[in-house]
């Protein structure tokens, strides 16, 4: 199962089939929790993390879901660096669950759609993660899948505290709320940063593109909730969906903006992306994902057209990591070497496309 899913860039969230998928790349809901009477992560003996891993391994594995739904069950420490690496690169787990520690493990539905991390921060990280803006449904997929395991498994959970973790900001809910979103314009206008100020006044923080300490390379910013506690997760899920259709209103109004003031510009713009795309012989990482971002705003604008959707464009983002780079050439490579390869790949994938 696993080889299948680090073979393929594609996944639940790059199928760029949701509500207003070409700002939203992707909603994400996330949910810690622990086990009662067992030390939490950080205090954990290798029998105590065996005997988490255990006990959500035979959890998990008795919840019946059906078609793309159905869960896989791995142990982190069977799979190479590089499998590890591509499993972060397409957002599946988190840095920390790629750290070698004994008893890791990793739950996974066939469409990548939900994932489980046992024994990261917490015993059980609950992921579910859709394309769009989908945070409802991401949050009644992900609250069955914590139901299921709850009736298995006995929770630490205080009646006035509510759900205890490991870091006292995910105390309550354990609920982590998410949206990844593509500002081009926003940036462009240096409007970002007066909103992104504003969101940490409602409760929200902005991060990089794979979550906190991360860059925002490609304008592309990660936006969560910071509370947890004292409010309900279906406030906190609306909260953050109000606040991002207003974000989606100032991005698009900002676009239509730049079109009609400054056509010349952003056509450049976007042309001098796709020419360095298509010709460079180098690319690393960071500029890579810059000049894609000026691509999907002229797909968006239609000012390009190339042939390539969103789904393939969020695919092809994946393509472009070190980890799936390496994947596709068979052999480690240094860093020169995978922008070598990087430039090749967007050369054989966008040459000739543009209409």
């Amino acid at each position: 199962m696993i080889e299948k899913i680090v073979s393929s860039p594609a996944s639940s969230w790059t199928s760029g089939d949701g509500p207003h998928h070409d700002i939203v790349i992707s909603s994400r809901i996330r949910l810690a929790r622990n086990l009662e009477k067992l030390p939490m992560p950080p205090f954990q003996n290798e029998t105590g993390s065996h005997a988490v891993l255990e006990r959500v391994k035979k959890a998990a594995e008795s919840i019946e879901l059906q078609g793309q739904d159905k869960l896989h069950f791995c142990r982190m420490d069977e799979l190479p660096p590089l499998q590890k690496q591509i499993l972060l690169e397409k957002h599946l787990i988190s840095r920390e669950h790629t750290e070698n520690r004994p008893n890791k493990g990793l739950v996974i539905s066939e469409n990548e759609a939900v994932s489980i991390m046992i024994n990261e921060e917490d015993h059980i990280r609950i992921q579910v993660i859709l394309a769009g803006l989908q945070l409802e449904k991401a949050w009644e997929k992900a609250d069955r899948i914590d139901d299921l395991l709850e009736s298995r498994l006995e929770y630490a959970f205080d009646e006035e505290r509510g759900y205890l973790t490991c870091c006292p900001t995910n105390v309550g809910t354990g609920l982590r709320a998410s949206v990844m979103v593509h500002l081009p314009a926003l940036t462009a206008t240096r409007q970002a940063p007066r909103i992104f100020s504003a969101l940490g006044q409602l409760g929200l923080v902005v991060r990089g593109l794979y979550g906190e300490g991360t860059e925002a390379t490609g304008h592309i910013f990660q936006v969560s909730n910071q509370i947890t506690l004292g409010q309900k997760e279906t406030e906190i899920i609306q909260n953050l969906a109000s606040v991002t259709r207003q974000i989606i209103e100032k991005e698009e109004e900002t676009r239509r903006i730049l079109l009609k003031e400054t056509p010349l510009q952003v056509e450049d713009r976007v042309g001098r992306a796709y020419g360095i795309l298509t010709n460079a012989a180098t690319l690393s990482s960071q500029e890579a994902l810059n000049l894609m971002s000026d691509i999907r705003l002229g797909v968006s604008l239609g000012l390009l057209k190339i042939g390539l959707g969103v789904r393939e464009l969020n695919e092809l983002m994946v393509s472009s990591q070190p980890g799936f780079l390496q994947s596709f050439a068979g052999k480690e490579m240094e860093a020169a070497e995978r922008d070598a390869v990087r430039a090749k790949l967007f050369k054989e994938k966008l040459n000739g496309k543009r209409g």
